[in-house]
């Protein structure tokens, strides 16, 4: 297992490698939402999620992905300052992103980005 990493490159040699799919389990956990949810979130069938967790390793494609939805939670926790709020705020429909919850687009770069442009906006005091 590699240190912490501590800048965004370090990240590109762990996703290259694939994160341990226990980290599947971990993160439904500390976001209170069930596999399948997280599967949605992530843009990954369920069963290639339970396949992975049999195998022990994440792709690195799957791991981009859970690594993506964790610096958005990551980002709306810093704007909140609470991870029980920033959950709540993740999993509510939002008039900025059209009425959509932020967290049913994150299984989309583009819908992430908009998801961490609003949050820059709520962060700044610009809601509109």
């Amino acid at each position: 297992m590699q240190a912490k990493p501590r800048t965004p490159l370090d990240w590109v040699s762990i996703i290259r490698q694939g994160i341990p799919s226990l980290a599947i389990d971990s993160l439904a956990k500390t976001i209170h939402v069930t596999h399948s949810e997280l599967a949605t979130a992530l843009g990954i069938p369920e069963r290639t999620l339970a396949r992975r967790k049999k195998e022990g390793t994440l792709s690195s494609e799957e791991t981009a992905k859970i690594v993506r939805l964790a610096r958005v939670i990551r980002r709306a926790e810093e704007v909140f300052e609470d991870l029980e709020i920033s959950l709540d705020w993740l999993k509510s429909p939002n008039a900025s992103l059209s009425g959509a919850t932020p967290f049913s687009l994150l299984d989309t770069d583009i819908g992430a980005e908009n998801v961490m442009d609003t949050l820059g906006r709520i962060e700044h005091g610009v809601f509109a």
